[in-house]
């Protein structure tokens, strides 16, 4: 076990190496950046209508000193290995645009995605393994068939498209006005009791929560549903039905335990992911300013430090669940050996 952790960890770091190598490879080649950026926004407080009214603005000495602030008068060798030696001690750098650390805007925007990250996980997999295996038990029942229906259709209908139909519903559009449209909580949050504040806080995450939520009922359903079909049908069961064992002792002590497998060891990738795969078009529809609407921004004002940085961190993250992943077979299934991976 130790020498299959200690190999798969080695691992990490070319797959990390070469994730960064290749993003930085592509930014060089990237048409603009800070500084350009820079320019732009002193074109628009001017009122200019070329890039070369601004560059005509700004000196060549200030250029020379913006490009000695993003450290572009050093060679791209120079930058490379600068940056891998910053990510070597968890360094993430500054952002340009923003001048703070990535670690701290990082932090700053957990808050939204811890929210719908955490909610989404625990909605999804509380509705759709019980849903699964109410499927598995009556398959090819009304039940399975209009619930398959049903869930298919939720599947089908994009988050983004969900959530203005939602605005439009229930939101202040056309309809009704039942819920709020801008951030997690009201203005007012910090002066209400714990109680309201606790209404507040999901009165404000149903919308967003529901569009989240929606597109990933229907694989874990389906997963739940196929992996314990696949199991109701084995021979022990067939066995144990024979001689008498009670459906629901059958169901919930055997059936149940070997048929969670494939989902419990993907709890790791599903529980992280759901931080981290923010929706960008569902943030920008209800104004929640998550990860996943500073990834967008970094990219299109050429933030390159929040860019390497948190794909650096998400990388990392993503290998470590991976491997978490695997060893949790052992965990449920102790019949699995890694030791002849290792060797």
């Amino acid at each position: 076990m130790l020498a299959y952790i200690g190999k798969r960890v080695l691992l990490m770091i070319p797959t990390l190496l070469g994730v960064v190598t290749l993003v930085f490879a592509i930014i060089q080649f990237v048409p603009g950046g800070p500084i350009e950026q820079i320019m732009a926004e002193a074109r628009a407080s001017r009122g200019g209508d070329t890039a070369y009214t601004a560059k005509r603005d700004i000196d060549k000495k200030q250029m020379e000193e913006l490009k000695k602030l993003y450290g572009f008068d050093k060679p791209w060798y120079v930058r490379y290995v600068d940056m891998l030696k910053s990510f070597a001690r968890f360094d993430l750098g500054k952002s340009f645009l923003r001048n703070q650390d990535v670690w701290t805007l990082i932090k700053s925007k957990l808050p939204v995605s811890i929210s719908l990250g955490l909610w989404t996980f625990l909605l999804s997999y509380l509705i759709s393994i019980p849903l699964g295996v109410a499927k598995a038990v009556r398959e090819g029942s009304t039940f399975d068939t209009l619930t398959t229906l049903i869930v298919l259709m939720g599947f089908a209908v994009p988050g983004f498209v969900l959530g203005i139909l939602l605005i439009v519903l229930f939101a202040g559009g056309t309809f009704l006005d039942w819920f709020p449209l801008r951030g997690l909580t009201s203005d007012n949050w910090a002066s209400l009791s714990w109680p309201a504040r606790i209404f507040d806080y999901f009165w404000h995450l149903a919308l967003p929560l529901t569009c989240y939520a929606i597109g990933s009922f229907a694989v874990i359903t389906f997963l739940t549903k196929n992996t314990f079909v696949e199991e109701i049908r084995k021979q022990y069961v067939l066995v144990a039905r024979a001689k008498g064992v009670p459906a629901r002792r059958l169901l919930y002590k055997h059936v149940f335990r070997n048929a969670l497998i494939p989902l419990v060891t993907g709890f790791p990738a599903a529980f992280v992911g759901a931080f981290f795969a923010g929706a960008l078009l569902i943030e920008t529809i209800f104004s929640l300013d998550g990860l996943g609407y500073l990834s967008y921004e970094s990219l299109v004002r050429r933030d390159y430090p929040v860019v390497l940085g948190s794909l650096y961190l998400f990388t990392l993250i993503g290998l470590v669940v991976k491997l978490i992943g695997d060893l949790m077979y052992v965990v449920v299934d102790p019949r699995v050996q890694f030791t002849a991976v290792a060797k």
